[in-house]
């Protein structure tokens, strides 16, 4: 379970909470439709407000602040006389065309109280995994940044599709954090922290400290938020904390109305330690924002040389194709009994490698050009897994 100490050594702990919170000076904070929103839809001008009384302040004290607010499907659901969140793709896209507008304008309006501009920065899973696409993101995000706005984040809902989403804002706000080099993630929620049950049953305990997945064992995770307008839940935050702190950002969860509390260095809700060391972004968004269109089957020898030695995959080493896609997606490459040992970005079209399997790039070169002397994934556009 959760780490639960004495009042001396708790006081200690929190005490480097606190540290590592107030120092932060680059901070990602993620919001969810239930806490912004009315289990019926439409914006509650109270929680936004509260909202943007605590960031504006950090961003008036110069901390640099990127907000992942989830609720334009949820906003646009008054506005188009819906009784509750659509599960049709269609429909839960035309209530965010109408609520994403209303979403971000609101917004605007608060923060320019505090003397802030906002910039909307919608995404899709691929504005961040090809290349082209994720060095725009990540230069909208910096520069929006360097002109002390705030930048207010969000899925693409409109033009997402089942396969190019990222499914939930909290998995959003982790990779965002990871793309923008956070100092500290935090996650707002309708529930104070994370518990080892439902906090309404006896027995369930709060998690002040998690340091690592055996914290995690046997805690009830549970579904979906409460108020029945969001895709999250605790199980959400729980992975989005582990996609965090896995790169090296510390995460606190905590609910909406204690965010001042939370960002002023209180020992409130649950604090998610990070590990040592960050990996590349790029490649850590392909790890964890991707769902592969396709498998590259390969020998004994591919594996040794992509896992081992950290080599580029070439069409000799692959005995196998699976999926239809195109230059540019993501594909698992798997090993000999079928489990995936990496991810990258292939540079082939699926139908046309059977014809270059097993053959050397030298080969391919002399017999259709030297188009074909490349290698099919190349390691700058691989990550292990």
């Amino acid at each position: 379970m959760g780490t639960r100490h004495g009042p001396a050594e708790r006081s200690a702990q929190n005490g480097r909470v606190r540290e590592a919170v107030t120092s932060a000076r680059r901070i990602v904070v993620k919001i969810g439709s239930s806490s912004l929103t009315t289990a019926t839809g439409g914006l509650d001008d109270a929680r936004v407000d509260a909202l943007v009384d605590t960031l504006g302040a950090l961003a008036t004290a110069g901390r640099e602040v990127v907000l992942v607010s989830s609720g334009a499907i949820a906003a646009g659901l008054a506005p188009l006389r819906l009784p509750r969140r659509p599960r049709d793709l269609a429909t839960q896209q035309a209530a965010a065309s109408v609520g994403q507008g209303l979403l971000i304008g609101r917004y605007a309006t608060a923060f320019a109280r505090h003397g802030h501009t906002v910039g909307q920065v919608l995404l899709t899973v691929d504005d961040v995994t090809r290349r082209a696409h994720y060095r725009n993101a990540y230069r909208t995000l910096r520069k929006l940044l360097d002109l002390r706005a705030v930048p207010i984040v969000n899925e693409n809902d409109t033009v997402a599709t089942e396969e190019i989403r990222f499914g939930d804002n909290d998995r959003l706000a982790a990779l965002v954090a990871a793309l923008v080099d956070a100092d500290l993630l935090v996650l707002l929620s309708d529930v104070d922290a994370l518990w080892t049950g439902d906090p309404a049953r006896a027995g369930s305990t709060r998690i002040t400290e998690v340091r690592g997945e055996g914290d995690l064992a046997g805690v009830d995770v549970g579904g979906a938020g409460r108020a029945g307008v969001g895709t999250g839940g605790m199980v959400t935050k729980v992975e989005a904390a582990r996609i965090a702190t896995g790169f090296g950002i510390p995460v606190v969860l905590t609910a909406a109305p204690l965010a001042g509390a939370a960002l002023a260095g209180e020992p409130v809700g649950t604090y998610f330690h990070p590990s040592a060391r960050r990996p590349a972004a790029r490649l850590f968004w392909l790890a964890h924002a991707t769902a592969p269109r396709g498998r590259l089957h390969l020998d004994p020898g591919a594996v040794q040389a992509v896992v081992g030695r950290r080599k580029s995959l070439l069409p000799a080493g692959i005995t196998a194709v699976d999926g239809a896609f195109t230059a540019g997606d993501p594909v698992d490459l798997v090993d000999t009994a079928g489990a995936p040992v990496a991810r990258g970005l292939v540079n082939y079209d699926a139908v046309e490698l059977p014809g270059l399997l097993g053959r050397s790039t030298s080969e391919l070169a002399a017999a259709l050009g030297p188009a074909y002397e490349r290698e099919v994934v190349h390691r700058d556009d691989l990550v292990l897994l």
